[in-house]
C-alpha cells in the first residue's frame, strides 16, 4: 500500500466536514483542526519525499564523480609510466633520444591537466556528498514532523469520538512539536 499524503489529507478533510455537520461547536473546532493538520501533514510529507529523493540523487551523482575521478587518476598513473619510459629511452642517447625527451615533457604537461581534472571531480564529489547529507538530515527531521502531525490527526479523531477536550489539546501540542521539527529541518 502506498503512502499518498494528498489523498490522506483529502480523506481527513472529508471526515472533518462530515463531523462538522453535527453542529456541535467542539466537534466543529476539532474538525477544523483535523483539516489543518491534514494539510500540514500532506505538505510536510511531500517535502520529506523531495528531500529523500534529493539525498539519493546527490549520492548517486557523487558516486559517478568518484568513478570519473578514479578514471582520471588511472590515466594520470598511465601517463606517469609513459613519461618514465620515454625518459629512460631519452637517456639511452639513441637516434630518437630528442623525440623521446620531448614526448616525456609533453607527458608532464598532460599529467598536470589530468591531475587538475581529477581534483576538480573529487571536489565536486565532496560537494555532492555534503548536499546528500543535508537532504538526508532534512528528511529525518521531516519524517518526525510528519509523524507528529499524523498522530495529532489520530488523536483529534479520538477527541471527536470521546468528546474530550484534553485529547484535542494534546493533538494541538503534537502539531506544535511537528511544526518545531519542521523548523529544525531547515534551520540546522
Amino acid at each position: 500500500m502506498t503512502h499518498d499524503p494528498a489523498l490522506e489529507a483529502h480523506e481527513h478533510a472529508e471526515h472533518a466536514e462530515h463531523a462538522a455537520h453535527e453542529h456541535d461547536p467542539f466537534i466543529s473546532r476539532v474538525s477544523i483542526t483535523i483539516a489543518i493538520l491534514a494539510v500540514l501533514a500532506a505538505g510536510v510529507g511531500s517535502l520529506e519525499t523531495i528531500e529523500a529523493g534529493g539525498a539519493i540523487t546527490s549520492a548517486s551523482e557523487a558516486v559517478l564523480k568518484q568513478d570519473q575521478a578514479t578514471d582520471s587518476w588511472n590515466e594520470y598513473q598511465a601517463d606517469s609510466l609513459k613519461k618514465h619510459l620515454y625518459g629512460i629511452a631519452a637517456d639511452t642517447k639513441g637516434p630518437k633520444a630528442e623525440d623521446y625527451a620531448k614526448t616525456a615533457k609533453e607527458q608532464v604537461a598532460k599529467q598536470a591537466e589530468i591531475k587538475k581534472g581529477a581534483q576538480e571531480k573529487e571536489a565536486e564529489r565532496d560537494r555532492l556528498m555534503a548536499a546528500s547529507g543535508l537532504h538526508e538530515h532534512r528528511h529525518h527531521w521531516l519524517t518526525g514532523a510528519a509523524t507528529m502531525l499524523e498522530i495529532g490527526i489520530a488523536i483529534c479523531t479520538v477527541a471527536i469520538i470521546t468528546r474530550r477536550r484534553h485529547f484535542w489539546l494534546g493533538s494541538i501540542a503534537l502539531a506544535v512539536v511537528g511544526l518545531a521539527l519542521f523548523g529544525v529541518a531547515f534551520l540546522t
